[in-house]
């Protein structure tokens, strides 16, 4: 079966100077285009629709031809609406019952949807449905975000992390799901503190602009958050008024602008919940209501992209404002009939709006779509609106919509061009949106250069962690040692809403692993430039042996059952770095970025030979390394390392000894310290044993580098004479022995000699030699 499509559009303008309704409604037209559409497929299984009485929009924030619509029927697209749909089914054996959807969110490349209670995920490139597991209590809601920038591996996570909660529910006993896996697995969640908070959960977010799980509690028609992590979690944000069921929409780009909106509300937060302010309702410059609720409007629809908001009333009205970095406000558009139960606002680009009504067909179950553009530059020309004349030319830098990452102790150095107007002097603003992890220095200077009479101005932006420049207090930053993003966003204080096409310039910041680091073991004196091993049988091969007396495949220092023979891996390797046995040594490490040396590493690192040699042991004990507490060592990372095997000390497992630890305390002070580097000068001291050893090293500062600095690399110990078959003091005692046997029989024979008994010893010796003469004769003459 075939449908041919209908599309219809209507165009919103105004007539310079007139706001005449019947202008507007002259300005309507119909487009009508035909396609073909095949549902016979399509149309199997139970129809979703949404619980609540007001229709809503939801667009993929990274696929911009994606989106949702939720009303009285369900329509998924993958082409912006521009062709007919049949309403959105869940497959019947997924046994939803009535399918009632309460939430749905985009999480990457597939949707998820809960359906009576249950989250199930739709992957709309497979066309696959799954039902969630690891749910086992009713859920109304899910939360969640996403990041656009599908090449970082952070990014990633973000788009993966999902949250799902029953909302209402007593904050203290709510069953809160958690997900990593983008909804098809999830697991129990629960905040610290949350059995004592009292009152309603109003709804749970990963605010990625804080580093911060946010819990939003709601008691007594007042709401307020509450955080997960140091130092947020000390208080909750400001409280704001809570009136009705308040839906929240996270604006895109991770800059922390949450909008709560209801029918008689609407607020906004750009530091993700620590602050709520009521969106004010302006005529020109002239704010003339503090807020929605103030005006008496009644909110149908609400649209919002990276820095614009729009708002569709019933009163047949359409509000529009921008997202700024100091407020937001709305102005009011003429008077047009434009409302219907199923119309919704969605945002198309930057000052373009459409107005999404479905319209049923009376031949074919497939529904069209009315869409109403709306050019918001075009509206703000009319000077009845009184819009002042944008202050800013040009607003441009070459970081805009781009992913940068910033690793501990490296800087970013961004710049951004502004051009005023002529006459004015408007004042540039650079926000990052988690001071908790960004410190930020932005120098402003005028480079003498005139644009059409006017001097342009460059912004040099430094960008540092805050720890690192030595300004921020250690209790003001949240969790140094964990990776997370900010935002920073350049615009211009108090920006006139007629400055449409001057959107803000916004960079991602990954505070993270920069993976284009790594470390290399320094090897200027190797085996093979001395001549004792040659490279070319190391390419070939080759193979040494470890006899059994000095590993242990189970890295505890317990000797082997048999020799181990070990394959050099001449290609990973290299020539082994040569090192003296009895000269105590530690190996030199290097920092290299993209093939650059960066620096010399002086941060902690430990060593463990990848074959279990145990023949070498530290210079320092714990008592000589100054430990306040007792130091970790490879058997206790061992004992705790569970699947990750032998090689499971890094960054995120260290504790150093010389902070005072009261669940480690200094029990043995003589064990060995077998951390390299940092405040000490701990060294590796080699037993007396010649031959090659494998390094694994890695980095366990974890104020160093976010990525695990990991390497391995060999040694050729040499210069070590063979042990001895017997202990020195038993070959001691046997020459002294025989020296002292020695000079006896030097004494007492010449004085046995001429008596009875030397002289019948004397003719035993010449018997005994006749016989020897006589064998020997006999045997040689066979021969």
């Amino acid at each position: 079966m075939c449908l041919k499509e209908r599309r219809v559009h209507c165009f919103i303008r105004f007539c310079r100077g007139s706001h005449n309704p019947k202008s507007f409604k002259n300005s309507i037209r119909t487009v009508r285009t035909g396609k073909l559409f095949h549902v016979r497929e399509q149309s199997q299984g139970d129809h979703l629709y949404f619980s609540s009485g007001t229709s809503r929009l939801m667009k993929h924030p990274c696929k911009k031809n994606i989106a949702l619509y939720l009303g009285r029927q369900v329509f998924l697209t993958k082409n912006s609406f521009e062709s007919s749909l049949l309403p959105f089914s869940i497959p019947t054996s997924m046994q939803a019952g009535i399918p009632e959807v309460t939430s749905a969110h985009f999480a990457g490349s597939v949707l998820l949807l809960v359906v009576n209670q249950k989250v199930y995920v739709y992957d709309y490139e497979a066309n696959s449905w799954n039902a969630s597991t690891g749910v086992e209590h009713p859920v109304s809601h899910i939360s969640g975000d996403n990041c656009c920038y599908s090449g970082n591996s952070f990014c990633m996570d973000i788009s993966n992390s999902v949250f799902a909660y029953l909302h209402g529910d007593q904050i203290s006993q709510a069953n809160i799901y958690y997900s990593n896996t983008r909804g098809y697995r999830f697991q129990k969640y629960s905040q610290e503190g949350q059995a004592e908070l009292v009152g309603s959960l109003g709804g749970i977010f990963y605010f990625y602009s804080l580093s911060q799980v946010g819990l939003l509690l709601v008691d007594q028609r007042k709401a307020m958050f509450g955080y997960s992590d140091h130092p947020l979690n000390h208080s909750f944000g400001l409280p704001f008024d809570y009136n009705g069921t308040l839906d929240i929409l996270i604006a895109p780009g991770q800059k922390g602008i949450l909008i709560f909106w209801f029918e008689k509300s609407l607020l906004v937060s750009r530091n993700a919940g620590q602050l709520v302010t009521p969106v004010q309702v302006r005529e020109g410059q002239h704010i003339l209501y503090s807020s929605i609720f103030e005006a008496n409007i009644t909110i149908h629809s609400v649209a919002a992209n990276e820095n614009e908001l729009a708002v569709l009333t019933r009163e047949n009205n359409l509000y529009y404002g921008s997202l700024g970095i100091l407020s937001s406000s709305l102005i009011k558009f003429a008077d047009q009939n434009i409302w219907s139960q199923e119309a919704v606002l969605m945002f198309t680009d930057v000052g373009m709006l459409e107005i999404l009504t479905p319209l049923p067909d009376s031949t074919f179950p497939a529904f069209d779509f009315q869409k109403c553009p709306v050019n918001i530059q075009a509206i703000l020309m009319d000077p009845q609106l009184q819009v002042d004349v944008c202050k800013v030319e040009l607003l441009q830098g070459e970081f805009e919509n781009k992913m940068y990452t910033i690793d501990m102790n490296s800087e970013l150095e961004l710049t951004a061009l502004m051009i005023p107007r002529p006459g004015t002097s408007p004042v540039p603003l650079v926000m990052v949106s988690n001071p908790h992890s960004l410190g930020l220095q932005a120098v402003i200077y005028e480079d003498g250069y005139t644009y059409d009479g006017n001097t342009k101005y460059r912004l040099n932006i430094s960008l540092r962690q805050q720890q690192h420049l030595g300004r921020a207090d250690p209790n003001f930053t949240s969790s140094i040692k964990r990776p997370t993003i900010s935002t920073i966003t350049v615009d211009i204080a108090n920006k006139e809403i007629s400055c449409l096409d001057l959107k803000p310039l916004t960079a991602l910041i990954s505070v993270g692993c920069d993976l284009e680091k790594k470390i290399v073991i320094q090897n200027e004196i190797s085996a093979c430039y001395n001549g004792i091993l040659d490279p070319a049988a190391l390419q070939d091969n080759y193979s040494y042996v470890i006899e059994r007396e000095a590993y242990d495949p189970n890295f505890r220092g317990q000797k082997a059952t048999e020799d181990l023979e070990v394959p050099y891996r001449y290609e990973k390797l290299g020539c082994p770095i040569l090192v003296y046995y009895d000269t105590p040594w530690k190996p030199v490490v290097e920092l290299w970025r993209e093939g650059k040396f960066q620096e010399v590493v002086e941060a902690e690192y430990v060593l463990l030979e990848v074959n279990g040699l145990f023949t070498y042991t530290y210079s320092l004990t714990a008592d000589t390394a100054l430990c306040s507490s007792q130091p970790q060592n490879w058997t206790t990372i061992a004992k705790t390392a569970g699947d990750k095997g032998p090689f499971a000390w890094d960054r995120e497992n260290y504790v150093s000894c010389h902070k005072p630890n009261d669940d480690a305390p200094l029990r043995w002070p003589t064990a060995p310290y077998q951390i390299l580097g940092g405040p000490t000068e701990n060294k590796v001291v080699f037993d007396q044993r010649n031959g090659i050893y494998v390094f694994f090293i890695s980095i366990v500062d974890p104020y160093y580098s976010y990525c695990h600095l990991e390497a391995t690399f060999s040694v050729y110990v040499y210069g070590a004479f063979p042990l001895p078959v017997f202990p020195p003091e038993v070959t001691i005692v046997l020459l002294t022995g025989a020296t002292l046997l020695s000079v006896w029989l030097a004494y007492v024979i010449p004085k046995l000699l001429p008596t009875e008994r030397g002289l019948r010893v004397k003719g035993f010796w010449v018997r005994l030699r006749r016989r020897c003469r006589k064998s020997c004769a006999c045997v040689w003459a066979r021969c």
